[in-house]
């Protein structure tokens, strides 16, 4: 009973916060959308944003490792295990800017969907192709322009924490825009916020691990799933239900 007690205060002080925050994120963006194209001013207040949403809830220990490897600068094709929605917010931590991609619907969302629409996120329906064409085309404009973009690439999370296969995409799109790879590992958040669970399920530790960024040079000849693959390894190295089994 406490646990869900706690679940509905948290839910219910996202609620309430998000409203103001989106007025404060709709003056930063008018604020600062004509000379910053890439609108990172306002993708480092949607990281606070975030952020202090991790802050309010003590029990949630998220520690990050391995910032020093981003290079301020450089545009990435950043990929990451997916185990939580709690995900979404641990990698906000990184104060780095980059464009999601996320489902549609998500940006439908009262105040933070509307957040996502501001900071020119990246869309996709699942299942459908002219959707899956469109995304890419969004992307390589983004990478084009700079912008890092950041990829679930198991498409889902896993409930179980082991790594599911990558899509494709996230490595056709570094192979062609000629973008290093920046794997992320992200430990924790599959028990602190399972998939299908709103519940508050007490003390965890979060960690968000950057690990050494994948050169252009390293993969720019290998078939797209071999990268996949190889990708996948290393991430999946790092995770904590791959090093118990």
């Amino acid at each position: 009973m406490l646990n869900r007690l706690i679940s509905i205060s948290i839910i219910i002080f996202i609620g309430v916060t998000s409203a103001v925050f989106f007025l404060v994120a709709l003056a930063v963006w008018m604020l600062t959308v004509c000379f910053d194209r890439r609108l990172v001013v306002l993708h480092m207040f949607t990281s606070f944003w975030a952020v202090l949403y991790l802050w309010v809830v003590p029990a949630w220990q998220v520690t990050v490792a391995g910032r020093h490897r981003i290079r301020r600068g450089t545009t990435y094709m950043i990929v990451s295990n997916h185990q939580s929605q709690l995900d979404i917010l641990v990698a906000f931590k990184l104060f780095f800017p980059f464009k999601w991609v996320s489902k549609a619907a998500v940006f439908k969302l009262p105040f933070i969907g509307w957040n996502m629409v501001l900071n020119r996120y990246i869309r996709i329906k699942r299942g459908r192709k002219d959707s899956i064409a469109q995304m890419m085309k969004a992307c390589e404009e983004k990478l084009a322009a700079g912008s890092s973009v950041f990829f679930f690439p198991e498409g889902t999370r896993s409930s179980s924490g082991i790594v599911k296969p990558f899509k494709h995409g996230a490595f056709t799109l570094a192979q062609k825009m000629k973008v290093p790879i920046l794997p992320i590992v992200i430990n924790g958040t599959k028990n602190a916020l399972p998939k299908n669970s709103l519940n508050f399920h007490g003390r965890h530790a979060i960690n968000i691990r950057v690990l050494e960024e994948i050169p252009v040079e390293q993969f720019a000849a290998l078939p797209v799933g071999e990268v996949a693959e190889m990708v996948r390894g290393v991430i999946s190295a790092q995770v904590e239900e791959h090093r118990q089994n």
